[in-house]
């Protein structure tokens, strides 16, 4: 019996590697890095320092969303939204994903701190410590507040933007901390609710996991009601001017009136859908966007 001639194997390709360090989900974080360097500047920061900043902040989250990945890989396999990846497939092996991800975060954390400044390095490296260890190793298996917490991971990278021109942290630095972490909730959370099935299939215990639909959007609606009042916090440091204000304030309200509106639809005992979670999803990524290019542009312009 002749032997059937086996195809030549499929190599992984740049691209792949790319999909390792979840390029969507980085570039909001980077949004907020950049917008706060020009914050901190009050003005232009300069080519080569938003450059720097910017491919190591990429290289720093891209690392984090390796190591995820590698760590991940037995539960990723089980859902859809997340079974093609290439470290599940076999595509791309542990060892080698986590040689690439481990590189990304060594040459990151050097040009940060040789180039930029020690603090921003150590801030990016927090946050990487945050998702990997605090989050993905620890709180995401364990309890519903994993988002809550392991979240701060994304709050890093503006401190990391402005630690990058000053050198140092101040008050106003920390409140763009603040204002990402508590929106963190209300974006996940949404998206939480759309996949609830998929984290119950395979033992994640997200909030509407373990305490159903009704704990979730009250706790949603309380955390959108904390982002808005910190949003505007910094009026009161004078850090910012008018077009600040009434941006946090529009923005807020309406990322407010949604949160409300899913949390009416399920009071009312209505089922959760996927097209009434996703406004109050897809709008809250266009809040954090919109909120730092306000901050940015009142900082430039005004302050």
């Amino acid at each position: 019996m002749t032997a059937v001639p086996k195809g030549p194997a499929v190599r992984a390709t740049w691209r792949d590697y790319l999909s390792l360090t979840k390029p969507k989900v980085i570039s909001l974080l980077l949004w907020t890095t950049l917008a706060a360097m020009f914050m901190a500047a009050r003005g232009w920061p300069g080519l080569w320092p938003l450059l720097l900043v910017g491919v190591c902040g990429f290289m720093s989250a891209g690392s984090a969303g390796v190591f995820n990945m590698i760590i991940d890989r037995d539960i990723d396999l089980k859902m859809a939204r997340t079974a093609k990846r290439p470290t599940t497939s076999g595509l791309i092996s542990s060892r080698s994903a986590f040689i690439f991800g481990l590189s990304l975060q060594v040459v990151s954390f050097v040009l940060l701190f040789t180039l930029a400044s020690p603090l921003s390095a150590l801030m990016s490296l927090a946050g990487f410590f945050t998702y990997v260890f605090v989050y993905t190793l620890w709180l995401k298996r364990t309890t519903w507040h994993n988002i809550v917490l392991g979240g701060a991971a994304g709050a890093f990278p503006p401190l990391v933007g402005w630690a990058a021109v000053t050198g140092d942290l101040n008050l106003f630095a920390w409140f763009l901390f603040a204002i990402v972490f508590f929106w963190t909730p209300v974006h996940f959370w949404a998206l939480a609710l759309m996949i609830k099935d998929e984290y119950r299939a395979v033992g994640i215990p997200m909030l509407p996991v373990v305490h159903g639909d009704r704990l979730t959007v009250e706790q949603t609606f309380l955390y959108a009601i904390y982002t808005l009042v910190l949003s505007l916090m910094p009026l009161l440091l004078r850090e910012v001017s008018w077009l600040y204000g009434v941006s946090a304030l529009l923005l807020g309200s309406w990322q407010l009136w949604l949160a409300w509106k899913l949390r009416i639809h399920v009071v009312k005992g209505r089922k959760i859908e996927r097209k009434v979670t996703l406004p109050l999803y897809l709008f809250s990524m266009l809040y954090l966007a919109l909120l730092f290019l306000a901050a940015a542009l009142d900082r430039v312009i005004f302050v």
